[in-house]
């Protein structure tokens, strides 16, 4: 099979790979369309240590069963699926939390992703595609469950309703739109989000109807928002959500760009800040992304780019140059 490789930093091949043989409990899927995660562009630049060359990246994906080796699933379904592969027993996974699970790997980091013809992965990981869900849709199911996960957690955080609250989002990429468009279908009006690109701004506010600004240009008033969704993760975005949430309001950190860095602690403490982390998400939030995705919940999805997934390391390179107006690019195997 053909399989997009991560060669080393700032290069992906694409290149002959042996097919994943069928394992007990595991299904080989056809990959239909896969996207292209932050995390991956991220280990694309040599910046992941888990990630190492020779590893097929890749784990936002919709595809059709292949082979199966176990009875719950057959030849023929369209799936998506849960990359955290979880080991079900740890206390995290008996309560549900699923992405805590103490012993957990990862499709596209532990094991070969999805970027490539083939995939195998456990059963017990997959979900079944409504049969009027569109491949490419379907295959932002992951980012947008994790969008849906830290609004979630979010809201209930609130001391009022999400609706009632004005909302900034630093960072317009992948998950930041989502979130965007999640908090718009959920009723909130007042939304601003922060975003370099100025094409990326174009699409954002054409698509997710809010305010957009250049944080290079123009700093998010301070101790003025209910609730800072940070999608970047920098040491700048950081200091800028405790500078922008308002007293008694709700600090939620989704991105990891930078592994640490100092924040305002005085603020946190004194004006009452809830200081939120979040991970991923859990099968459930998986699940009724799904769900959500076929009711429209995060729109047309027109903002999407797709490209076939032979031309991967040219997709890989112009999000590394900020070519794109497109927060997500899908790629997709020809088959």
């Amino acid at each position: 099979m053909k399989a997009l490789v991560y060669t080393q930093p700032n290069e992906v091949q694409w290149l002959d790979r042996e097919a994943p043989p069928l394992s007990a409990g595991e299904v080989v899927l056809r990959i239909d369309a896969v996207g292209i995660c932050g995390s991956d562009l991220h280990a694309y630049h040599g910046h992941d240590p888990r990630r190492k060359p020779g590893l097929v990246l890749g784990h936002e994906f919709a595809g059709t069963v292949l082979d199966s080796g176990t009875p719950a699933w057959q030849a023929g379904q369209r799936v998506t699926g849960n990359p955290l592969i979880t080991c079900g027993h740890c206390d995290h996974c008996v309560q549900g939390r699923d992405n805590l699970c103490s012993n957990r790997t990862m499709v596209g980091m532990t094991r070969p992703g999805a970027f490539a013809e083939r995939m195998s992965i456990p059963g017990g990981c997959l979900i079944a595609l409504p049969e009027a869900l569109d491949t490419t849709a379907a295959a932002l199911t992951e980012p947008a469950a994790t969008a849906l996960h830290a609004v979630n957690l979010s809201a209930r955080a609130m001391h009022r309703p999400l609706a009632e609250g004005r909302v900034l989002v630093l960072g317009g990429g992948a998950i930041g739109m989502l979130a965007a468009l999640l908090l718009r279908h959920r009723g909130v009006d007042r939304l601003d989000v922060a975003e370099t690109n100025p094409l990326r701004r174009d699409s954002l506010a054409r698509h997710a109807r809010c305010g957009v600004f250049d944080p290079r240009e123009h700093s998010a008033q301070d101790n003025a928002f209910d609730l800072v969704i940070d999608a970047v993760g920098s040491a700048i975005t950081r200091k800028a959500a405790l500078a922008a949430v308002r007293p008694g309001g709700v600090v939620m950190h989704i991105g990891l760009q930078d592994w640490a860095s100092e924040i305002d602690m005085r603020k946190l403490t004194l004006a009452e800040i809830t200081l939120l982390g979040t991970y991923t998400y859990s099968m459930a939030d998986l699940r009724a992304t799904v769900a959500g995705l076929e009711r429209g919940v995060f729109g047309d999805l027109s903002w999407v780019e797709r490209r076939p997934l032979s031309q991967g390391a040219q997709a890989f390179d112009d999000l590394h140059h900020g070519r794109l107006a497109s927060a997500k690019v899908v790629l997709e195997p020809a088959h």
